[in-house]
C-alpha cells in the first residue's frame, strides 16, 4: 500500500527539480540569476518539476542492451529530510505541498548564509547555496516510514550496554586516541559511505560522518550483464554486486562494505548486504550482524527512488526502513582526499599516543 501511495504522491514530492545541474568552472559561467534569490529559484523549480511529472505520466523506463533496467547515472543523495522525525512533528507523516517548501526554504536560505569567499569543503560542489544544487524538497517529514512514528526503533539492553561502555571509554581517554579517532572507519579513511544505506538523511555535515552524509553525497551506478556497481564519491568505495542468484559468501568471509547480492523484481532492484566485518556497517552503532536491504527504482528519467531496511537484532528491536527520492546530476565523481594521504590523522594519533605513554612512565 506504502509504494501506491508514494507513487501516486511523486508529481507533489518531486517539488524542486535543479535549479543549476552542475557549476562551471569559475570564471567560465555566469550563475543563473534566479540564483539570486533563493525564493524566486524555488518557484520557478517547483513549477519546472510539476511539468516534468507530468510529462512522466506516460514515461516508459529505459533498458540496457540486455534488456535489465536501466538504473546507471550519476545520483546525488544529499537530502534536508531528516532521517528521524521531529518531536514537534509527532503523528504527521508528510507535509503539504505549502509546508515542504517552507521546510525547504529555510533550510536553503540557512546554507546560503555561508559565506561564498570563505575556502571550505563545499558539500554539494555546485555552488555554496543548497538551491544551486539538485537538492529537492520532500514533502516526508522523515525518511523513516517503518515504525510508522518516523522514528528508530527502541536500543536492545546489549546495545544500550555497547554504547554506554563506548562513551566511557571515550571519556576516559585522550579524545586524539579515543573512539573517536580508532573505531570510526570513516575518520579512518578504511570505509566511506558504502558500508551501509546509500542515503542517512540531512545534509551533509548536519550530524556525525558516520551518521549523515558525510563531505561528500554523490553516487554512480553502472551496470553489466549479471552485475551491478554503486561507486560512492566517498572513500571511493565501490561495491559490486553479482545478480545471478548465487549465495551469499561464507558466515566467516566478511568484507569492509559487506557482502552485497542482488535480483530483479520488475523494474525494482533488490540488493541484501551481509558479512559485514566487525564492529559492523559503522552506521548509528550497527554490528557485524547488521543485514542491509536496498530498493532502487526510477520514478522518473531524472530521479532514483530508493529504499532501505537495516535489520540488526544486536542493535535494534525491530527492523526499520526508509525512503527517499534522489535527483540525477552531471558527471563526474571528483577525487576524494581523505585527511591528505592520512598523515595528519596519522601524526595526531601517533602524538597523542606517544604522551600517554609518557605520563604512564612518569607514574612508575
Amino acid at each position: 500500500m506504502l509504494h501506491r501511495v508514494l507513487a501516486l504522491l511523486t508529481a507533489v514530492v518531486i517539488l524542486c527539480g535543479p535549479v543549476l545541474m552542475a557549476q562551471a568552472p569559475s570564471g567560465t559561467k555566469a550563475f543563473d540569476p534566479k540564483a539570486v534569490d533563493p525564493e524566486t529559484a524555488i518557484k520557478a523549480a517547483a513549477a519546472a518539476a510539476k511539468a516534468a511529472a507530468a510529462a512522466a505520466a506516460n514515461w516508459t523506463p529505459p533498458r540496457t542492451t540486455w534488456g535489465d533496467p536501466d538504473l546507471q547515472g550519476y545520483w546525488l543523495t544529499a537530502t534536508y529530510t531528516p532521517l528521524q522525525r521531529p518531536p514537534e512533528l509527532a503523528g504527521k507523516a508528510f507535509y503539504t505541498e505549502e509546508e515542504a517548501l517552507a521546510a525547504f526554504k529555510k533550510a536553503v536560505e540557512s546554507d546560503a548564509e555561508v559565506d561564498p569567499r570563505t575556502v571550505h569543503y563545499d558539500w554539494k560542489e555546485y555552488g555554496m547555496d543548497a538551491w544551486q544544487s539538485p537538492v529537492r524538497p520532500n514533502r516526508r517529514t522523515s525518511l523513516i516510514f517503518n515504525p510508522e512514528n518516523g522514528r528508530l526503533p527502541a536500543l536492545t539492553p546489549e546495545a544500550q550496554k555497547r554504547q554506554a561502555d563506548g562513551r566511557a571509554a571515550a571519556r576516559a581517554r585522550n579524545p586524539q586516541v579515543g573512539v573517536q579517532t580508532l573505531n570510526n572507519w570513516y575518520t579512518r579513511c578504511i570505509t566511506g559511505n558504502n558500508a551501509g544505506p546509500m542515503t542517512r538523511g540531512g545534509n551533509p555535515g548536519s550530524d556525525s560522518a558516520a551518521g549523515a552524509a558525510g563531505v561528500t553525497a554523490e553516487a554512480q551506478i553502472f551496470q553489466a550483464p549479471g552485475y551491478a556497481v554503486l561507486i560512492m564519491q566517498s572513500n571511493s568505495d565501490a561495491r559490486i554486486i553479482p545478480l545471478d542468484g548465487r549465495p551469499h559468501l561464507p558466515s566467516n568471509v566478511r568484507n569492509w562494505l559487506g557482502d552485497s547480492r542482488g535480483h530483479w523484481e520488475g523494474n525494482t532492484l533488490v540488493v541484501e548486504t551481509t558479512n559485514f566485518i566487525a564492529p559492523g556497517t559503522n552506521f548509528l552503532g550497527g554490528t557485524a550482524r547488521t543485514k542491509l536491504t536496498e530498493r532502487f527504482s526510477l520514478a522518473g528519467p531524472n530521479t532514483l527512488r530508493y529504499e532501505f531496511t537495516l535489520d540488526d537484532p544486536a542493535t535494534w528491536t525491530q527492523p526499520w526502513s526508509a525512503e527517499t527520492l534522489i535527483p540525477r546530476i552531471d558527471p563526474p565523481l571528483y577525487e576524494f582526499a581523505c585527511h591528505e594521504q592520512n598523515y595528519g590523522l596519522m601524526n595526531v594519533v601517533k602524538g597523542a599516543q606517544t604522551r600517554e605513554a609518557e605520563a604512564e612512565a612518569k607514574k612508575k
